[in-house]
């Protein structure tokens, strides 16, 4: 059933956003790449709308990346201008939600699974980092933390079939989904679990056992939508 769109207002606060303050450059990117994130994770929901100035103070940077970064959503779909007031986050509807877990699982599950014949172990493990930041994030409540490790690590596993396109294909679906529940997760003590099974999937993938690393992505890909939902 279609998400109603209700009469949108300005956003409050809200929860304060990771500070991407300091030296480093292409603010763009990383202050794009954090939206992405917080969109996905629910931090900033349907209907808000957000000001640039009022983003950067929460992100610790000039307002101009922000801006540019929010131009970049606009362009994916995920948000849009409001004149003189910022910018809306765009609504997804429930069969929206329900089509792009079904291509994930087409996509990602048998992809995945391959894996478990032909990646290398080495390559394996240097996923393990990853999936220790995504319990870490789980643990500590971090939401846009954990949907970014979550999103480098499955998209760092679909690498290794070598398909760059599918990888892509994968990207996009994971930037469009929202995951409304996450913070329920949290309360309830259940997001380190399902943080947990991205060990899983490299273990099974490591001990070369096909039948269970389709059985565990299955298994975290219905948390997507079942778990996950709103």
């Amino acid at each position: 059933m279609a998400v109603q769109r209700k009469e949108a207002v300005p956003a409050s606060p809200g929860p304060a956003l990771p500070s991407l303050a300091g030296p480093r450059p292409h603010y763009r990117a990383r202050v794009a790449n954090a939206l992405r994130a917080a969109l996905v994770a629910g931090e900033l929901k349907p209907g808000e709308i957000h000001s640039a100035p009022s983003l950067a103070a929460r992100f610790g940077v000039s307002a101009t990346p922000v801006r540019e970064a929010m131009l970049d959503l606009v362009k994916e779909g995920l948000v849009e201008a409001v004149p003189n007031k910022g910018f809306r986050v765009t609504a997804v509807s429930e069969q929206q939600l329900d089509e792009y877990t079904h291509i994930r699982s087409l996509v990602e599950i048998p992809t995945t699974a391959a894996l478990a014949a032909t990646a290398a172990p080495d390559d394996l493990e240097k996923l393990r980092d990853v999936a220790g930041e995504i319990v870490d994030a789980a643990v500590a409540g971090d939401l846009i933390a954990y949907v970014d490790a979550d999103i480098r690590f499955h998209l760092g596993l679909l690498a290794l079939a070598g398909n760059a396109h599918l990888v892509e294909v994968v990207h996009d679906l994971r930037k469009r989904s929202r995951l409304y529940g996450l913070t329920a997760l949290v309360e309830q003590g259940r997001l380190e679990a399902s943080a947990r099974e991205h060990h899983e999937i490299l273990d099974a993938l490591l001990a070369r056992d096909e039948r269970r690393v389709r059985e565990v992505m299955t298994r975290h890909l219905g948390h997507v939508r079942g778990m996950w939902a709103r």
